[in-house]
């Protein structure tokens, strides 16, 4: 599967070239121009990393990475005309991984990225080699197929475990339903489809003591849903 990555700067120019330098290297590139975008983005799609400039109009770079780590932890690597300690150790501390200074070089940009990709797929891909993770008194057992809840074993279909699955392994990251449709399904989202939101409710028929009041499988109004 490709690697995607956001860039996010308010210089077309600067997106351009960035964009360049990261398709020759196979990766697949979406852009934002502001932070207010690049959430709205983040929060339809799955990334792999952003690129965000530290200063921008609506919602600057600083604010945009406080946000993203309230639920996603992908590698973000800031990017500024900014070179001061301060700056530096300000976008260290609410969040970015790494710090690229203006001007850049097409390799020093393409060595961080690769370096912050490594990482990130080094350290996540541990959790997801788990054979079972206990939720409360939910118990998904991935090897077997299996799901228990308050001790009784719970028939799911294929879709509903994988739905679950997801959900469970990322815990505490919101997905909206388009990323969790391409997530399970691989492929492009169609707004009509409502396979999602009734495999939710399925979901929840199965599992919670009362659907309207769900423990496990909450809804995040306005954005999608998470465990």
């Amino acid at each position: 599967m490709k690697t995607n990555i956001l860039v996010v700067d308010d210089d077309k120019s600067i997106r351009n070239l960035i964009r360049v330098y990261l398709e020759n290297e196979g990766y697949g590139i979406e852009e934002a121009s502001n932070g207010a975008e690049a959430l709205i983005k983040i929060g339809e799609k799955l990334f792999d990393l952003v690129i965000l400039d530290v200063m921008m109009p609506v919602l600057d770079g600083i604010s945009a990475c406080i946000k993203i780590r309230e639920n996603y932890n992908m590698p973000v690597i800031f990017l500024s005309a900014k070179d001061e300690e301060i700056h530096k150790i300000q976008g260290l501390t609410v969040g970015a991984d790494d710090y690229v200074t203006k001007p850049f070089g097409s390799m020093e940009l393409i060595a961080r990225v690769k370096a912050q990709l490594r990482r990130y797929k080094k350290f996540n891909s541990k959790p997801e080699d788990k054979s079972s993770i206990t939720i409360d008194d939910l118990v998904i057992d991935f090897d077997a197929h299996e799901v228990t809840v308050r001790g009784n074993k719970v028939k799911l279909t294929p879709k509903e475990f994988d739905i679950l699955e997801c959900l469970a392994k990322n815990k505490g990251i919101v997905f909206s339903v388009q990323k969790l449709y391409e997530t399970i399904w691989n492929e492009q989202f169609a707004v009509s489809d409502t396979s999602i939101v009734v495999h939710i409710t399925n979901l929840r028929q199965k599992l919670e003591l009362d659907p309207k009041n769900p423990k496990y499988i909450k809804t995040i109004w306005g954005v999608g849903y998470k465990i």
